[in-house]
């Protein structure tokens, strides 16, 4: 059977036009949303971010190095200036509605031109606060500062929808190794001091974003464990982590959600690893999307993980676990073939 293919967002080539072309070529009908591709200095993930609080005038850099894991990037983290509280830090301008508003004219003059697929729609991802604080801020701040946080990614999706057509606007939200590498470890944090606690404050959070998107635009959700330096921040011991997210946010998302992305690691086609999908409990339209594409073993690879995951379920699209930006730009081309076969 022919599936469809995700892409997560970021793709290493030298801008959102060239990202838009060489994907829509190779990719074709199989796609139904495209990012610009987080291109340039988006191309890691949320580093580009850190202005929004290297700037921010009630913080300052702090002596804490922190890394997501023990061979990740280190990076200095940022704690409140003498003198000031919490509820002194506003975050103005996150700035992914300016960014995908400049592509977002790139993306309508391709499909114009008719480069780009009628019916596909233009992605902007973003990022709530748990993934973003967890790099940038010291731990005492994470429970004041989620919310505030979160009120200003609220802000971004409001401008979204008054820049861009809501039927040519699909959303997502990365639900990264903050939320799945503390649910595997069962660390005791600011969100919860048990899994069961994590996943109540997890949902709760992501529930509130997913329903503030108006009606007419996308809804999707990534899940990810982490891609710094090409590892995961930890290895997960099967599907029930995200199964349990899923089915939550299902059940209190009050709109309907397009897609829910699952990573599959390239070591994992055994059947304990899908076992848990038979608790998911989606809902029309949700389409699940298995991250099951991996460079380093190709169609044949993929297509093993493929037939697991079909023990379990038969109607899911295609993608990898994580986004491209990391990758050498001129692995672009296998990769996206790979997809494309896979995809049949």
């Amino acid at each position: 059977m022919a599936r469809h293919v995700h892409l997560i967002g970021s793709v290493p080539l030298a801008n959102s036009r060239a990202v838009f072309e060489t994907v829509s070529a190779a990719l074709g009908p199989r796609l139904q949303r495209l990012p610009d591709g987080e291109t340039g200095e988006r191309l890691d993930w949320i580093t580009w971010l850190e202005p929004v609080f290297a700037e921010n005038p009630a913080l300052e850099k702090s002596d804490e190095v922190f890394r997501v894991h023990a061979t990740g990037v280190a990076r200095t983290r940022y704690r409140l200036k003498p003198g000031l509280k919490a509820t002194d830090v506003n975050f103005s301008n996150l700035f992914y509605a300016d960014n995908a508003a400049a592509s977002y004219r790139d993306f309508a003059e391709l499909k114009r031109q008719g480069k780009i697929p009628a019916g596909c729609r233009f992605q902007v991802d973003l990022v709530p606060a748990h993934s973003v604080i967890w790099l940038f801020l010291q731990d005492d701040l994470h429970a004041p500062l989620d919310p505030v946080y979160n009120e200003a990614v609220k802000r971004e999706i409001d401008k979204l929808a008054a820049a861009i057509p809501p039927s040519e606007l699909a959303i997502q939200f990365d639900v990264a190794s903050a939320v799945f590498a503390r649910l595997e470890r069962n660390d005791v944090s600011s969100y919860g001091r048990s899994k069961a606690e994590m996943q109540a404050t997890f949902s709760r959070i992501l529930i509130d974003l997913g329903n503030h998107v108006p009606a007419g635009i996308e809804l999707m959700f990534h899940f990810c464990y982490g891609d710094s330096n090409h590892r995961h921040v930890v290895e997960p011991t099967d599907m029930a982590d995200m199964v349990e997210l899923a089915n939550r946010l299902t059940q209190g998302i009050k709109r309907p959600i397009e897609l829910i992305h699952m990573p599959v690691p390239r070591n994992r086609s055994d059947d304990a690893y899908f076992a848990p999908l038979r608790g998911l409990k989606l809902k029309p339209p949700t389409e699940l999307c298995l991250g099951l594409v991996h460079h380093t073993d190709g169609v044949a690879g993929t297509r093993t993980r493929m037939a697991a995951a079909e023990k379990l379920v038969k109607d899911f699209s295609i993608a990898t676990e994580c986004g491209f930006g990391r990758r050498k730009p001129e692995t672009i081309p296998e990769l996206l073939r790979i997809h494309a076969e896979a995809a049949g």
